[in-house]
């Protein structure tokens, strides 16, 4: 349990920041409305405590600071954007890729968008002939670097509240004991027996269904979810 007097306006801004920064993911998620409700308050705090963050790690309390950091058009945004052109995270790439744009998109919560520049880097990790053709092949994913899918999977679970990313979906798929056809349905992939349409039945949000995003195309089979999910680089870190 959480210590300390009730979350009401009686407690200060700083007090709700070191609440929900020390909070386990399910308090957290029911202090985010106080968080809307007092963003005013809070937003000038998150841009001075941006230091003491971990920019290394895959906590999503960060994240949704900064995505409320950046819910305006002030200086505190200008200012944030100035020190961190390419974003906060952390990432790295063992092929020379710019993870800038995708974490750009992610922070301002362009999930269409990020989910696009997912499909592309994934084409990028694949090979020129994934490139070439438009898509990657299942027996192409084990050779995909693993500090580039940890980078994208970080990416993903640091800006959605801990809802998107590919770890997230490998954890979904290990609750229903490896049920494919359980899990389509599950990340809202399929609905009424056939499978969701892409793009406009697709949910862009964070209201999306858990593990909703990154897409992964499905119409060939589950091969290629299968070897993604299947690749040493996630199994790690959801054993972690």
């Amino acid at each position: 349990m959480l210590s300390g007097p009730p979350v009401t306006t009686t407690v200060s801004a700083e007090q709700l920041l070191e609440r929900f920064l020390g909070a386990n993911p399910r308090q957290r998620r029911s202090l985010l409305p106080q968080l809307l409700q007092r963003s005013a308050e809070l937003r000038p705090l998150i841009a001075e405590q941006l230091d003491r963050l971990d920019a290394t790690g895959d906590d999503w309390a960060p994240g949704t600071l900064l995505q409320l950091l950046l819910s305006q058009s002030d200086s505190l945004v200008e200012g944030f954007w100035q020190r961190h052109p390419e974003g906060w995270l952390a990432v790295t790439s063992s092929q020379g890729l710019d993870y800038g744009p995708l974490q750009r998109a992610l922070l301002q919560q362009e999930f269409e968008e990020a989910d696009r520049l997912t499909s592309e880097h994934l084409r990028q990790l694949a090979g020129p002939d994934a490139v070439k053709r438009g898509y990657v092949y299942y027996s192409e994913v084990p050779a995909i670097a693993a500090a580039d899918l940890e980078s994208l999977d970080r990416l993903w679970v640091v800006y959605s509240q801990g809802r998107f990313g590919f770890s997230v979906q490998l954890r979904l798929l290990r609750s229903l004991a490896g049920r494919w056809d359980q899990l389509w349905p599950r990340l809202g992939w399929k609905q009424a027996g056939g499978w969701t349409r892409y793009p406009a039945a697709f949910t862009w949000s964070l209201e999306a269904p858990e593990g909703h995003l990154p897409l992964v195309n499905q119409l060939r089979g589950v091969r290629l979810m299968d070897a993604l999910l299947s690749h040493p680089a996630l199994q790690q870190r959801v054993s972690a």
